[in-house]
């Protein structure tokens, strides 16, 4: 490394962040990337370590140390085509990833672990910034046609790599632009959809045709029809147009809660919130569900619930709770213990520190309401017992709810678009496909392979990513017989 002695020297320095009194009045991201000298000061943080754990603490195997020591070394260019071999979108990324990476990190042992994700994200930042990202064009085109269904990140990173490798790719979604639940999941706050937008340009230079719009599946009886596209394709017509078919769609099915006083108006699935907001951002029309001056109770501890918090604090919400069925995790994790896997520990989201209560060991018994509208949650405190969780008597307690967002997770991908596929599903409803093997990515069904959400189930972004380029390799691999794809 550049600085051998460099961990012993330098402190973990953070992204700074706008002040939350001012933050909470745009829908603007709001963190500051680290300077050339501040994230030089990190990269010489990385130790050499011999064996280098973030490598395989992240999901898509980023040559860490490298590009560590590359902008230690202050070069910028060689940084990012570290980076860019192994990562498509290193802006998604560096803004949304919950860095498995620095969990996994060696120096994290004893000390802060270096700050990887905040490289990650100055590197490609600079790159975009000096016209360093440019098309990628293949030597030779192979005359192959693939289709992708689901332009979310997996889809997008196997169209990219898929195009490079010289096919002829088109990318069908849904909705009206591209990006999944990159688009329309997470708030602009945490990442602008801007970033998106220049990726699908350099995208459509390499080659890729976008399709969006365009539901693929059966008109009847999906509710995707009505909701979104404006035409609908039969995946008889893709295979039989295509030399293959990638199905890469998210785990859209979210969790719900059936407790008495469900059906109250003003209990909506958090995406029924965040989707519509996203669209308000774009120019799209006005979200129809408010959180002004109303008590917003959140019910899921995940990043799907701190986004709806930093949503309801951006309408003006005058109270906003968020409960969580598990215990309150420890605020420091035994490093001994889980290094470097990715530890259970108290994590204080940006969106927390704007305005928010949190509890955890509670359970909604019910709602309750007049005139149809919800206007309280009765919950109930938990005690938990070999891993098994009891009411504790006569903690019944009642809480103002003029708006309740179910934030539970997701269960399985949309059955409908599996089932006109005729796609073999696992015991979750993904879809069933190997991740090794001759048949990696390959369901049951001629020529159709699946990646990301739709084969995986809810996961991170950067396992959408690598689960769309490990599918792209095995898609060239069925056509041309073996690739050069890395995986």
């Amino acid at each position: 490394m550049g600085k051998v002695t460099g961990f012993m020297e330098f402190e973990r320095l953070s992204e700074h962040y706008e002040e939350p009194t001012k933050r909470v009045k745009h829908y603007k991201e709001f963190v500051m990337a680290l300077s050339d000298d501040e994230a030089k000061v990190q990269g010489a943080r990385c130790m050499d370590c011999g064996i280098p754990f973030c490598n395989n603490g992240c999901p898509v195997n980023n040559i860490i140390p490298d590009f560590n020591d590359l902008v230690y070394q202050q070069d910028w260019q060689n940084a990012i085509e570290v980076l860019h071999s192994t990562n498509n979108f290193p802006e998604f990324t560096g803004r949304i990833c919950p860095a498995p990476c620095e969990a996994a990190c060696t120096l994290g042992i004893h000390e802060d672990p270096v700050g990887i994700k905040s490289i990650e994200h100055a590197i490609i930042d600079k790159a975009w910034a000096n016209g360093w990202v440019k098309p990628v064009l293949p030597k030779q085109k192979t005359g192959k046609k693939v289709a992708v269904v689901g332009a979310g990140p997996a889809g997008m990173a196997a169209a990219q790599q898929l195009a490079r490798a010289g096919h002829d790719v088109t990318l069908f979604e849904k909705n009206d632009r591209v990006g999944g639940l990159l688009r329309y999941g997470i708030p602009d706050f945490k990442m602008e959809k801007e970033l998106i937008d220049r990726r699908v340009s350099q995208m459509e230079a390499e080659g890729v045709k976008f399709e969006t719009g365009v539901f693929v599946g059966k008109d009847a009886p999906g509710k995707e029809v009505k909701n979104y596209a404006k035409k609908t394709v039969s995946p008889e017509q893709l295979q039989k147009d295509f030399d293959a078919v990638v199905i890469s769609g998210g785990a859209e099915q979210p969790r719900d809660l059936p407790v008495p006083g469900r059906e109250l108006e003003g209990i909506h699935f958090a995406l029924e919130f965040l989707i519509p907001q996203n669209k308000e951002v774009a120019g799209d029309g006005k979200n129809q569900i408010r959180a002004d001056g109303k008590h917003v109770v959140v019910i899921g501890g995940g990043d799907t619930g701190s986004d709806c918090v930093g949503t309801s604090n951006r309408h003006g919400a005058k109270s906003v709770a968020q409960f969580e069925l598990l215990p309150q995790p420890p605020e420091q994790e035994n490093k001994p213990l889980v290094w470097p896997y990715w530890p259970t520990k108290l994590r204080t989201s940006t969106s927390h520190e704007e305005g928010c209560e949190r509890d955890w060991s509670v359970a909604t018994k019910r709602f309750e309401g007049k005139n149809g509208k919800v206007e309280k949650l009765i919950g109930v405190r938990l005690e938990w017992k070999d891993g098994k969780m009891q009411e504790i008597p006569g903690s019944e307690f009642e809480m103002k709810a003029d708006l309740v967002l179910l934030a539970m997770g997701f269960v399985s991908p949309v059955q409908t678009v599996l089932d006109a596929f005729g796609v073999e599903k696992d015991a979750r409803g993904n879809a069933k496909a190997a991740t090794e093997g001759a048949k990696a990515y390959y369901t049951n069904v001629p020529k159709v392979f699946a990646a990301g959400d739709m084969r995986r189930g809810q996961s991170l972004v950067v396992w959408a990513i690598r689960e769309g380029r490990q599918c792209a390799r095995a898609v060239d691999e069925f056509l041309m017989g073996s690739s050069v794809l890395p995986r």
